[in-house]
């Protein structure tokens, strides 16, 4: 098959995409163009599947940062909602007075084989350095799918490099043109 002519799902790991850009100081992550994002590492080939994973601040009575987390939060899916993104929803639990995401790589992981198995998508692009993500990337490919990573070259994911078909590490520079110029 013309490699052009191949389906292609995105799958997004929120945190880890986040995380990645504030280390490489993008700050404005509300105002950061996902879909432009997505469509280029497709590099011309037709998305047929936005998907964004992360795991949902709640509203706690009395906690203004965490109120306000939730609500940056929600901003941040309005936009991506409006941009044709899917969004699905994990879960954070605190310990010790951190979060902790639950149930996002598993999300992931889900997702990936389904479409695999039912052949909704011919590429899978991942944007996450979670390692746990590796079995359901073998049976993707397994499954005769190609599947390539994008990580970021400060901090790459040697395992999901060593397992999938294609891996892209990105540099500040590549991310520019989807950092919002000014406050919309």
């Amino acid at each position: 098959m013309d490699d052009l002519n191949k389906k292609v799902a995105v799958y997004i790991d929120g945190s880890n995409l986040y995380h990645k850009l504030k280390e490489i100081k993008i700050e404005n992550t509300l105002e950061f163009d996902y879909r432009g994002f997505a469509d280029s590492l497709a590099r011309g080939r037709e998305v047929i599947s936005y998907r964004y994973y992360v795991g949902v601040v709640r509203a706690r009575f009395g906690d203004e940062k965490v109120n306000q987390m939730r609500a940056k939060q929600q901003k941040l899916f309005s936009n991506l909602e409006k941009r044709g993104f899917c969004i699905k929803r994990g879960y954070l639990m605190e310990n010790g007075g951190k979060f902790h995401e639950k149930g996002v790589d598993v999300k992931i992981a889900t997702d990936m084989l389904i479409g695999a198995y039912e052949n909704i998508y011919d590429v899978a692009i991942v944007v996450s350095s979670d390692t746990d993500l590796i079995p359901a990337i073998k049976y993707a490919r397994y499954l005769k799918k190609d599947v390539e990573y994008i990580g970021f070259s400060h901090k790459p994911s040697l395992g999901l490099q060593k397992n999938v078909t294609i891996s892209r590490l990105l540099i500040k520079d590549d991310l520019d043109q989807f950092i919002a110029k000014t406050l919309l």
